[in-house]
């Protein structure tokens, strides 16, 4: 196995540069403080990286192959390739992190994982996950997003996952965003915020960047 190692780390107090940091509830503080320790603990830990490499290579099927692009190249006079992370299971780089994130709250001893989408990949992802894994999964959705994105809210219900449609301001990801966040702080103690993105609070950002550098 390949020496994990992440070149883009945080300062102590969460902040890439400028950016970053963590403003939070107090109620969380120690909540993020226990996932803080217990991700940077399971991230040298070899059994926790074996059962994720095994995961990634026979349930993902990555490595994702490279193809190269010959009518492309053709036209434009150069050589281009494109790295396939379509053909991961569930059909992109969202369930890299997933995976990860859905084993993390497992290792917490979490019963429910709470996350948003928008075009929902993150949700089939993280719903596939979860299923993977035997936990609850309520995920979040703008009501404008759960009309445009039928066919990934079937599949997200038929994994298990329970799809709350958001109503309230513009009834997309950015209000999901705020539900899921809103609803994670009432279950904080059973349940772990999984986010689709390197953004959010500390250490949400890091979680999701190692995960995604883990599995290239």
């Amino acid at each position: 196995m390949k020496e994990i190692r992440s070149n883009i780390l945080p300062t102590n107090d969460g902040f890439y540069g400028k950016f970053g940091g963590q403003f939070i509830p107090d109620q969380l503080k120690v909540e993020f403080r226990k996932i803080t320790e217990e991700f940077l603990r399971l991230k040298n830990d070899l059994q926790f990286n074996s059962e994720l490499h095994y995961l990634f290579k026979n349930y993902v099927g990555r490595p994702s192959p490279i193809y190269f692009a010959k009518n492309l190249s053709e036209k434009y006079g150069s050589e281009i390739y494109f790295k396939r992370e379509d053909l991961n299971h569930t059909g992109a780089h969202k369930i890299n992190h997933s995976l990860g994130e859905a084993l993390l709250a497992k290792k917490l001893g979490k019963e429910k994982i709470i996350a948003e989408t928008g075009a929902g990949q993150h949700g089939v992802a993280i719903a596939t996950s979860a299923a993977l894994m035997g936990l609850e999964c309520d995920i979040y959705m703008g009501e404008i997003d759960v009309e445009k994105e039928k066919p990934n809210v079937d599949k997200m219900k038929i994994l298990g996952a329970n799809v709350i449609s958001v109503k309230s301001g513009t009834k997309t990801l950015k209000d999901a965003v705020d539900a899921a966040f809103e609803a994670y702080l009432r279950e904080y103690e059973t349940a772990i915020y999984a986010i689709g993105s390197v953004v959010g609070p500390y250490p949400f950002p890091m979680i999701v960047e190692y995960f995604q550098y883990f599995s290239s």
